[in-house]
């Protein structure tokens, strides 16, 4: 297949262009830094701009993956216009390419996440579930009515609603690992919150599905059928490193650090993969203690 792919110098970017790569696929990613996207994605052609996407431009398939990064800055006004427009104005415009192509992508994997459902306690949400009034949730909201409209083309479309994915090398874990293993670690607010997770190798393995599966549309939750209170993914953590968790982060803290960041980390989504369940893909680390066992392991961070 002939794909374009945005955001493929990222934390999930990277290692899917790679496995597309090695599954033969032709690649052309979309960088704001070409120089750098070029070393990271050999082999690929790198764009800097949607304006070499003319007419008879023709992709098999289109997977979304741009965003600014959510968690790392204070929701200003300005930030949350840049949140916006790295998501929802780019997906608008690859749509608009949709539209003008003399042949449509036949797929459009678009991304969104869990924190769509936002703060919705002990419910268990499958992708039926509505969205959530803060936020971030209607920023996915809009996120996957942009990425919607593309099936006026005729094209199949899959909303990737990505919990928190596990590998050292960045995401949730990456800012974890130091702090647990100096002994440091303990759980967030009350840690009554559902994490919704899924290792890194997972993810990429449904994604490449949804690619491939004709009756894969609709919106997908990628994680594991096993969701985590945050309290549990602590003590799973601490297990794992063979370190205690004793130093709890109260919620008045958070706030006082992060201001309205506040509510990804309290926020409670016990999301479940029913759709990609249904279409019979099998987890290879569907369990938290196992799946940070081959992470750990894997990378020799013990």
């Amino acid at each position: 297949m002939n794909i374009l792919v945005t955001g493929a110098t990222g934390f999930l970017g990277q290692p899917l262009a790679a496995a597309l790569r090695a599954a033969g696929h032709a690649l052309t990613v979309l960088s704001r830094d070409p120089e750098r996207a070029a070393g990271l994605c050999p082999g690929a052609r790198v764009w800097a701009s949607l304006d070499s996407w003319r007419p008879d431009t023709a992709f098999d398939a289109v997977i979304n993956l741009a965003g600014a990064p959510i968690a790392d800055r204070r929701w200003s006004d300005a930030r949350k216009r840049l949140l916006r427009d790295s998501r929802v104005a780019l997906t608008e415009q690859l749509v608009r390419h949709f539209k003008e192509a003399a042949r449509p992508p036949a797929v459009f994997l678009s991304g969104s996440a869990v924190g769509y459902y936002g703060d919705a306690g002990d419910a268990a949400l499958d992708e039926s579930a509505p969205a959530g009034a803060d936020f971030a949730a209607r920023l996915c909201a809009e996120w996957e009515d942009a990425a919607r409209q593309a099936e006026l083309c005729g094209t199949r479309v899959c909303l990737l609603r990505t919990g928190l994915v596990l590998h050292p090398a960045g995401g949730v874990l990456g800012r974890l690992l130091a702090p647990f293993r100096l002994g440091l670690g303990g759980r967030l607010g009350d840690g009554r919150q559902w994490m919704s997770w899924i290792h890194r190798d997972d993810w990429i393995a449904l994604v490449l599905r949804l690619l491939s599966d004709p009756a894969a549309r609709g919106p997908f939750n990628l994680t594991a059928p096993e969701p985590a209170t945050n309290a549990a993914f602590t003590a799973a953590l601490g297990r794992a490193l063979c370190r205690p968790t004793p130093f709890p982060a109260p919620a008045f803290a958070l706030r006082l650090l992060l201001g309205e960041r506040t509510q990804m980390l309290l926020a409670s989504q016990r999301a479940l993969p029913w759709s990609a369940l249904a279409l019979g893909f099998r987890f290879r680390h569907p369990a938290l203690d196992d799946a940070l066992a081959d992470i750990l392991n894997r990378n020799a961070i013990l």
